[in-house]
């Protein structure tokens, strides 16, 4: 029997869904927006019943076209990471979830380090350092602000699970998205109970935590008739964006790194086995496949930085996405009339803070080195490359817990620029390469991690294997010396700089 598997991606932005086939073919796809909440500066938030509806819209669009629903085999979860769903005890959400872009939560991470012993101790723990957008620090945010809410809590879940939740009625979690809550020992992967106890934080208020590969529920009859769905059909585990993304472009073993370039971007690796987490500098997370372990460190302006540019260099006019299109294919062919290097001008691309390798809110972009000389091209050129020097800082770290990667695998915005993934290629001495499918994010990689589940692969590293590559590009030896010449200016320009932000930071003009 021809079978075939639903992914779901809860972004931030919107759901996707999609139904992947045992080759890898995507047979049907489906996108539905909703909106973010900032009820106050550095806060975000965004209603779980919006992610539900979402759910339910693009899996009718997906049906809607398809053959038989009864080819659907599985169902795979992916989600934006950090989030807390708060629920009561009739399954009632008690609150907007409190997303992971959020920032409010500063004063809750210093008492966690206090009450723990300072950040060492905390990475005795979790193998982590404690960050604002964990959801650690929302739980004691709303326990001190809103304590009414969280004495009617009953159950903490993360964005996808709350999906589970209403797709079989099931409370659960699994082990790449528990990680990132700021409250799990990744290295035996389960709850760090400890740490809830020191915290004051019931146990029960956490979920049962699984393998993402395991079934992890099954649909509830009322809602398989409402969607048109099997009976009993088995939903998976399933895996944090991140993580699930990673996988969903064929990072499955280690010796390869990944990066990921949107908003923010980020370089990771699969680990063989969990290593130490020195200073806590990278998020070194459970991943999805089982006794395997994810490290990662996420710079939070990337693509970020060039929508920047191109919003400043070319903000009338702009008024269609196929303009959009153009304009980025022309800051392409700007960035290639500049040879490597950008003629001495460097760009910090930490446009709004930065998180690894300098945990620092206060930090902020720079040009330097600006000279007459310097046109509009080498300005374009310079953002590509600071970004791509950004990402190298990363890989530097993962290279410390003893990772030698020959090769880079590419997704986000960055694979569709031949330019940037050269550069990128110049700057970290390594293949790179993207794979067919990277473009439908988290909502592949859970198709894989479906499929995997119910036995259509063995593995995720032979369901990988539906991959091909897209695109390759090798080293350039002249560009390669002259990135290796300049990562050191480069590096310095943070600490040279990092009093100036703090002080800039302090006058609150």
């Amino acid at each position: 029997m021809h079978r075939c598997f639903i992914g779901i991606d809860i972004g931030t932005s919107g759901c996707k869904s999609i139904i992947v086939d045992e080759h890898g073919r995507v047979e049907a796809e489906a996108f539905c927006s909703y909106p973010l909440s900032t009820p106050q500066a550095g806060w975000c938030e965004q209603d779980p019943e919006d992610w539900w509806k979402a759910v339910k819209l693009t899996l009718s669009e997906l049906l809607r076209g398809f053959g038989s629903a009864n080819e659907i085999a599985c169902i795979g979860l992916s989600g934006q990471m950090h989030g807390m769903v708060l629920l009561d005890e009739n399954g009632e959400t008690l609150r907007p979830c409190i997303i992971w872009a959020d920032q409010r939560t500063t004063e809750q991470c210093r008492e966690i380090y206090d009450r723990v012993g300072g950040p060492e101790g905390l990475l005795k723990l979790t193998n982590n350092r404690m960050l604002t957008g964990y959801t650690a620090g929302k739980i004691l945010w709303v326990r001190e602000h809103e304590p009414g809410i969280y004495e009617r809590a009953r159950i903490v879940l993360n964005p996808k699970d709350y999906i589970r939740f209403r797709l079989t009625g099931d409370y659960a979690t699994e082990v790449s998205d528990a990680s990132g809550t700021g409250l799990f020992d990744v290295r035996r992967r389960q709850w760090s109970y400890r740490l809830l106890d020191i915290l004051d934080l019931p146990r029960e208020l956490f979920p049962e935590c699984y393998e993402s590969v395991e079934i992890v529920g099954r649909l509830s009859d009322t809602i398989a008739r409402e969607l048109g769905l099997p009976l009993g059909l088995p939903v998976a585990g399933g895996g944090g964006d991140a993580i699930v993304q990673s996988v969903g472009s064929g990072l499955v073993k280690e010796g390869t790194l990944g990066a990921t370039i949107g908003t923010g971007g980020q370089i990771c690796a699969v680990l063989d086995s969990c290593r130490d987490n020195p200073e806590g500098k990278l998020q070194l997370f459970c991943n999805v496949i089982p006794e395997r372990w994810h490290a990662m460190g996420v710079m939070l302006t990337a693509g970020g930085a060039l929508k920047w540019l191109k919003d400043l260099l070319y903000e009338d006019g702009l008024d269609t996405a196929s303009q959009d299109r153009n304009v980025y294919k022309r800051l392409d062919e700007l960035a290639s009339t500049v040879d490597a290097g950008s003629e001495g001008l460097l760009f910090l691309p930490y446009l709004n803070g930065e998180r690894c390798p300098h945990s620092d809110p206060d930090a902020r972009g720079a040009f330097v080195g600006l000279s007459l000389r310097h046109r509009k091209a080498h300005m374009v050129r310079s953002v590509l490359e600071g970004v791509a020097f950004g990402l190298r800082d990363i890989a530097q770290i993962i290279l410390e817990l003893g990772s030698s990667p020959e090769q880079i695998l590419v997704s986000g915005g960055a694979a569709n620029s031949g330019v940037w993934r050269q550069i990128i290629a110049d700057t970290l001495g390594l293949d790179v390469f993207t794979m067919s499918a990277s473009a439908y994010g988290g909502a592949f990689g859970a198709a894989l991690i479906a499929g995997t589940a119910v036995g259509a692969w063995s593995s995720l590293g032979e369901a990988v294997e539906v991959l091909r590559v897209e695109t390759e590009d090798r080293p350039i030896d002249r560009n390669v010396a002259v990135y290796n010449r300049l990562f050191p200016a480069y590096r310095d320009l943070y600490a040279s700089l990092r009093s100036v932000f703090g002080r800039i930071s302090s006058l609150q003009l």
